[in-house]
């Protein structure tokens, strides 16, 4: 039986989204493929489908707001995608973007390549995931990646200075990095003023909100890439989360 996306689409017309049928079997596939691997994997404590919708969906293109993702060329990394959040959500309204998903773990991996498959995301704008830790493919000697991206984004991965040193190396000057959090997200950019400086990056925008229809508070904060981030950066895979600038 399918699910009712009243509220989905609801919410989403609060961002000027108009979502279509293919879009909606998208995630209705999504939802019911999140459901059946997070019995064999930890994907997500949150499965109700009414807070999926508006706790995972609607909260991973809540960025639209105060940026455009419809410039068909862009080039977008997810930095700890985790079960895809945002940057399966973001594939999926804005088909032409060029998307790589990154997460440390294989398991994860091994679902959002089913998710990629299943929902045909392939068709316009690329698709892949990528297997490692942040720290390895942006490092100055052999990241491969580094350096390569219009924007990169991360959703609930790490406090905001860590964040920094995990993202920044893979955006390309001129480009930028989006970070989505909590109610505390206004704090955590002030602590982080030192690692957006020194990663090369300068604060654009830090702006507080709510999910559409609800009390939920969330933050969005968007660092331009102003300069090349310096060779030293990012350090050993650890050292961020242990050690932050």
């Amino acid at each position: 039986m399918n699910n009712n996306f009243d509220n989905l689409v609801r919410d989403l017309e609060e961002y000027n989204i108009s979502i279509t049928d293919e879009q909606i079997d998208q995630l209705e596939k999504y939802y019911k493929l999140l459901l059946e691997w997070n019995e064999k994997i930890n994907l997500t404590a949150i499965t109700e489908f009414e807070d999926v919708c508006k706790l995972h969906f609607v909260d991973s293109v809540s960025s639209c707001q105060f940026f455009d993702f419809q410039n068909k060329s862009l080039s977008v990394i997810d930095i700890g995608t985790g079960a895809g959040f945002p940057g399966i959500v973001l594939k999926i309204f804005y088909p032409e973007l060029n998307v790589t998903l990154l997460d440390s773990l294989q398991k994860r991996i091994t679902f959002l390549n089913k998710v990629i498959d299943e929902l045909s995301l392939n068709k316009e704008g690329s698709i892949k995931t990528v297997h490692g830790r942040a720290e390895d493919f942006a490092d100055s000697k052999n990241g491969v990646l580094r350096e390569k991206f219009d924007v990169a984004v991360s959703r609930a991965v790490a406090r905001f200075s860590t964040l920094c040193e995990y993202d920044l190396p893979y955006v390309k000057k001129g480009g930028c990095f989006i970070a989505y959090k909590g109610d505390k997200g206004i704090e955590e950019v002030k602590e982080a003023k030192n690692a957006i400086f020194l990663l090369g990056g300068k604060i654009k925008l830090v702006e507080e909100f709510v999910l559409p229809n609800s009390d939920i508070k969330r933050t969005i904060c968007i660092i331009d890439k102003v300069q090349e981030t310096s060779s030293k950066y990012p350090r050993k895979a650890g050292t961020p989360q242990k050690n932050p600038l």
